[in-house]
């Protein structure tokens, strides 16, 4: 009893194996028909489009040949005596022959337009060639010219130093005590050289070097400005410090404590008296301003300069004045003319130097 119960429950799994199979097939059976009955539209179709793209080709063929039926004849007729020579031809023929001559024309006219175009561009070519090496050329001479003008910098520079060495440019300020030396030069992560690469980097490398030369042109202009200022100051102070002899002679009386020509007793004598010829002119030492003209008992005619910066000098027992007062007088003009004016033993010049109003010596300025 359970072995038949068994074998029908086998019997009926295979049964609807069976089934399942047999509709997996009736399925792509319909489902093959269905795509050949798809194909075979289609085929019918396209065979339609052909069918009647021929007939319009063949219409069209047709009239080309009827039309082709014409003929076209040319006579030439020479001017001697000779047969007329006469060339027929189909209208087809005619077509044909002008289809091909427009064809021909064309792609000669095209040929032609190509050469002359790449002949162009073969010539533009060669000038961007010319010019990119005219320019390549122009930026490594430009590229040189940097360095010189870099070397030429850093000479000015020594040139700079040296003339402010020589010229000993300190100003002693006791707040602020100022030494104008000449400073620069580059960096020691700079290197002023353009090294090779592309277009695009050596003009940035060349913009950058003349922006850095033209800082560096301005700095030295500057400096060399501060030494012309200094220096036109310092010529200013030395054309006004009295550095010449007034008058050329003997000195007969010396700077500082003497006996008097006149008591006999000792006494200060604030001055260098200088013995001449009289009549003999007398210069001024350095340019000033005349400040004072008078004729004392003790000194005759007297002259005053002054020559700012505290400095002043006077000129004694001349013989008469040759300026007048608030006249602007430079080195080496005269003054006045050596005499014996005053309280004198002979013919002489009397020669003062102030600083503040307190005699110095006139040896000290004196060559």
């Amino acid at each position: 009893m359970p072995c038949h119960c068994l074998k029908d429950k086998n019997c009926t799994e295979g049964d609807e194996v069976a089934k399942d199979v047999l509709s997996g097939v009736r399925f792509y059976i319909r489902y093959i028909s269905s795509l050949l009955q798809i194909s075979i539209i289609k085929a019918y179709d396209v065979g339609a489009s052909v069918l009647s793209r021929i007939r319009e080709i063949r219409g069209k063929m047709s009239g080309f040949l009827r039309a082709s039926m014409d003929h076209y004849t040319v006579l030439i007729v020479p001017q001697k005596k000779s047969s007329v020579k006469k060339i027929s031809a189909s209208s087809s023929a005619v077509r044909i022959a002008m289809i091909a001559a427009m064809i021909v024309s064309v792609s000669i006219i095209y040929v032609f337009y190509e050469y002359l175009s790449a002949k162009r561009d073969d010539l533009e070519l060669n000038y961007l060639r010319k010019l990119s090496a005219a320019q390549k050329e122009e930026i490594e001479r430009i590229s040189s010219k940097i360095g010189y003008f870099e070397k030429k910098l850093e000479s000015l520079k020594e040139y700079d130093q040296q003339i402010r060495s020589m010229a000993d440019m300190v100003v002693n300020d006791r707040k602020n005590k100022k030494e104008y030396r000449g400073v620069g030069g580059p960096s020691a992560d700079h290197d002023s050289r353009i090294l090779p690469g592309n277009d695009a980097v050596i003009i940035g490398g060349i913009g950058k070097s003349m922006d850095r030369l033209i800082e560096e042109a301005s700095r030295q202009e500057r400096s060399f400005r501060e030494i012309v200022d200094f220096l036109e100051k310092r010529k200013s102070i030395l054309a006004r410090t009295p550095s010449i002899w007034p008058v050329e002679g003997w000195v007969t009386s010396g700077f500082g404590m003497r006996h008097s020509p006149f008591s006999g007793r000792k006494e200060f004598h604030g001055a260098l008296d200088i013995a001449a010829r009289s009549g003999k002119p007398v210069l001024a030492p350095a340019d000033g301003i005349v400040s004072e003209i008078e004729h004392r008992s003790d000194l005759g005619n007297t002259l005053s300069i002054d020559h700012g910066n505290g400095i002043t000098t006077s000129y004694a027992h001349m013989l008469r004045c040759n300026a007048s007062i608030g006249q602007s007088v430079r080195r080496g003009d005269v003054i006045g003319y050596v005499g014996s004016t005053g309280r004198s033993t002979g013919p002489h010049l009397h020669y003062v130097v102030q600083i503040n109003g307190i005699p110095v010596n006139p040896r000290t300025y004196l060559p």
